[in-house]
């Protein structure tokens, strides 16, 4: 059974940065894509970004480029979004998701597995 559980949410200023940890367990993820989303208040769940295990290579959405950067620790079964230049309009609960795929999924209903979430809360 896969279990995802996220940590390092937080309440920061504009500006900032702050890193959250995924920790992944249950079974190998070579094959298996890791997908950072979040999702505020009253609004739908929003794909940030994802990283491809085996190779490292990331990808993610306009919003966040040049300022998010997904990485993983294969040691530690660990992936990270490090976010800088937080911005108010980045406050939400941010999740993570996995799905075994060799393609590049950016939709919620394209991954199986999910953690509980951590808040990260930007004030201006």
């Amino acid at each position: 059974q896969v279990q995802l559980v996220e940590s390092g949410g937080g309440l920061v200023q504009a500006g900032d940065s702050l890193r959250l940890s995924c920790a992944a367990s249950g079974r190998p993820f070579s094959s298996y894509v890791m997908g950072w989303f979040r999702q505020a208040p009253g609004k739908e769940r929003e794909f940030v970004g994802g990283i491809r295990w085996s190779a490292g290579s990331t990808y993610y959405t306009d919003s966040v480029k040049g300022r998010f950067t997904i990485s993983r620790d294969n040691a530690k079964n660990t992936v990270y979004l490090q976010m800088n230049s937080l911005k108010p309009s980045d406050t939400a609960v941010y999740y993570c998701a996995a799905v075994r795929s060799y393609f590049s999924p950016s939709t919620s209903s394209q991954y199986d597995y999910w953690g509980q979430g951590t808040q990260v809360t930007v004030s201006s």
